[in-house]
């Protein structure tokens, strides 16, 4: 049993150090809110409350993690702090955190978006861009959501789809990928070259040509000398903004 006495236990020296940084940052706080809380107001000064959330400004935030689009790891890194206070600050001040997929995206594309909206300015080249939307209303592959794909045999439907991209959006030419399906009494070399040359591309656009089985003689020989090419440009954020220009025509293919 005990004898009555009061036993005090000795803090750890972690502990203090806790308390003694804790205790002087509490100090440091109140001062500058003493210094900096004040403004004067047509001769008058008047109290103005610092913000409760963090010694971090909302604007430096705001550019770290909006404007420059690092993530919360990225941002405490730089700020030396740790992610959970980094979020708990960003919650105070309301600002809008990434879903999984943004978040995906921002780190694919850390320059910004690889492309740019630009509208059509002439008669010519607003038939151009009616042109592009119906190609990729009827002809575009809608089952991949995160990617602009068209599928056709004929070169030149090819051809006119790829300056849509390039003319409205500045696709840079060296993102454009392209896939070459062809049957098995097909040369798939021959097939290759041909697609190469009709769009002025580089062998490292195409992925592996896909081989299938040929079902027999028919009339497809005389429509699919060279298989089917598909042109895709990996961008989600793109996809919805020409499945969005569609939608203004009673597009509902999402």
């Amino acid at each position: 049993m005990s004898s009555g006495n009061v036993v005090f236990r000795k803090r750890s020296p972690a502990i203090n150090k806790y308390r003694e940084r804790r205790e002087r940052r509490f100090k440091e706080g109140r001062n500058g809110a003493s210094l900096l809380g004040r403004k004067t107001i047509r001769g008058k000064r008047k109290e103005r409350k610092i913000s409760r959330f963090g010694p971090i400004p909302k604007e430096m935030l705001l550019d770290l993690y909006v404007g420059k689009g690092n993530s919360m790891k990225e941002v405490a890194e730089k700020t030396g702090f740790s992610p959970h206070k980094i979020s708990y600050w960003m919650e105070g001040y309301k600002i809008r955190k990434r879903t999984i997929s943004e978040a995906i995206y921002t780190k694919r594309n850390p320059g910004g978006d690889p492309f740019k909206i630009r509208e059509p300015n002439n008669l010519l080249e607003a038939e151009l861009m009616g042109i592009g939307l119906g190609l990729y209303w009827g002809e575009g592959t809608r089952m991949d959501r995160n990617s602009i794909r068209l599928g056709n045999t004929d070169p030149a439907l090819i051809k006119i789809f790829v300056r849509f991209l390039k003319k409205f959006f500045e696709v840079d030419n060296s993102k454009i990928r392209f896939g070459l399906q062809i049957f098995s009494d097909m040369n798939p070399d021959e097939a290759l070259r041909f697609w190469m040359k009709e769009l002025g591309a580089n062998r490292s656009q195409f992925q592996k040509v896909i081989v299938t089985p040929s079902r027999g003689k028919g009339t497809y020989r005389k429509k699919m000398n060279y298989g089917v090419l598909t042109v895709y440009f990996n961008n989600k954020k793109l996809r919805g903004v020409i499945t969005e220009k569609l939608k203004a025509f009673g597009y509902s293919g999402d």
